[in-house]
């Protein structure tokens, strides 16, 4: 055990430009992969099957960048034990244009066959996963650094489990052609057979989205290809990542403007970004209007009857009123109510009329809107209102 442990300290760690861009594909991809998780409503089932897949890929990453760097070193028990979601790649690609392109849930009921062969990886390689650190160290030294020294194994070792550990790179290989076709194909017959209608200011639409995630799962399939042509093992994954990193940073670029983050609405004032351009009419203009006509007084001052005395949309009188004076229309109106109400509840010439009937006199339907709107610009009642003036 002490001669393993001199081989594993032995072990080089090794940071470089390499090692801290796959390290930011790994930070981007596990804070998109929760956002979306964690964010994204239960009705966006496309989504969080992306946001899985994402997971994923991260997990593995971060297996490469601990093999790469030689930190595996102080986890040396955790050693290929990503393998089978290595597995679930192409599949998890795939599920999630076939959730959003079909807009069907994704569930292990339905879809169990494809996660199946990751299942099944998993059940043959058990044996390696309780073999001795020797072993393990054996394996990455293998890969990693094929003229170091190895450590001392114990005798008679069972390596049954090899024969399908040789055959893995096939396995990958196989499962992204098969979805690849597979999601070419679901593509190709959904865009034949569907009319979609985009938004003006949609910058990507599903089908885009799946085209480009299919682009990426056919990229992956290339690049594993070339790797696996040049290295006899796993030592050429770092490539292979640093596209992972690449992926999820324009995925992260795609999401993000999609996202009213970037909308100046976002941030913005309520009316600022309002498309009423054309229009103008000033506040001053309504005010006068409304005063000159004692468009108040009437019963039917509503915003549809003003903009249309006004020769505007109600939208934008709307708009106009909220961000001059900070009031909607409704209050505006009752405004111009309360201060004649105020003038008339005190004038000897309205003392024949009821507190109420001097509401209804300067436009109230009722006395209960009447006295809600004397309160809520004058902070009393009408009748406390009267009784104060009384005494002054």
């Amino acid at each position: 055990m002490e001669h393993t442990q001199q081989i594993i300290d032995a072990i080089p760690i090794r940071h470089n430009f390499v090692s801290y861009f796959i390290s930011f594909g790994i930070f981007m991809g596990l804070l998109i992969s929760s956002v979306i998780l964690l964010r994204t409503s239960k009705k966006s089932k496309a989504f969080r099957v992306y946001g899985w897949s994402l997971l994923i890929q991260s997990i593995i990453a971060t297996d490469v960048f601990l093999c790469y760097t030689g930190l595996i070193k102080y986890v040396l028990h955790f050693n290929d034990s990503t393998e089978p979601l290595v597995l679930l790649l192409a599949p998890s690609i795939y599920l999630f244009v076939y959730s959003l392109l079909i807009r069907k849930p994704i569930t292990i009921k339905k879809h169990w066959f494809h996660f199946l062969p990751a299942v099944l990886y998993f059940f043959t390689q058990i044996q390696y996963y309780l073999e001795p650190i020797s072993i393990k160290v054996n394996a990455y030294l293998g890969a990693y650094y094929p003229n170091a020294k190895r450590a001392v194994v114990p005798e008679n070792s069972d390596y049954t489990y090899q024969l399908i550990k040789d055959e893995f790179r096939w396995l990958i290989l196989f499962s992204f052609v098969f979805y690849i076709v597979l999601s070419i194909r679901l593509i190709i017959m959904n865009r034949a057979k569907t009319t979609t209608i985009i938004k003006e200011d949609t910058r990507i639409n599903k089908f885009e989205f799946s085209k480009n995630a299919s682009i990426g799962l056919l990229s992956f399939f290339l690049l594993i290809f070339i790797v696996y042509l040049n290295y006899d093992d796993d030592g050429g994954d770092h490539y292979i990542f640093i596209f992972h990193t690449i992926i999820v940073s324009f995925t992260s670029i795609a999401l993000l403007s999609e996202s009213r983050f970037f909308q100046s609405s976002w941030i913005a004032d309520k009316y600022e970004t309002s498309s009423f351009k054309g229009q103008e009419i000033s506040i001053q203009e309504i005010k006068d209007y409304v005063e000159k006509k004692e468009f108040y007084l009437t019963n039917a001052a509503s915003l549809k009857n003003l903009s249309k005395e006004l020769n505007s949309s109600s939208n934008y009188i709307s708009q106009i009123i909220n961000t001059s004076t900070g009031l909607n229309f409704n209050d505006f109106i009752n405004q111009y109510r309360v201060e004649l109400s105020k003038k008339r509840l005190v004038d000897t010439e309205f003392n024949h009329l009821t507190i109420e009937a001097i509401g209804n006199s300067v436009g109230f339907n009722s006395k209960s809107a009447f006295y809600s709107a004397f309160k809520k610009h004058v902070e009393m009642s009408p009748k406390a209102f009267v009784t104060l003036q009384n005494k002054t």
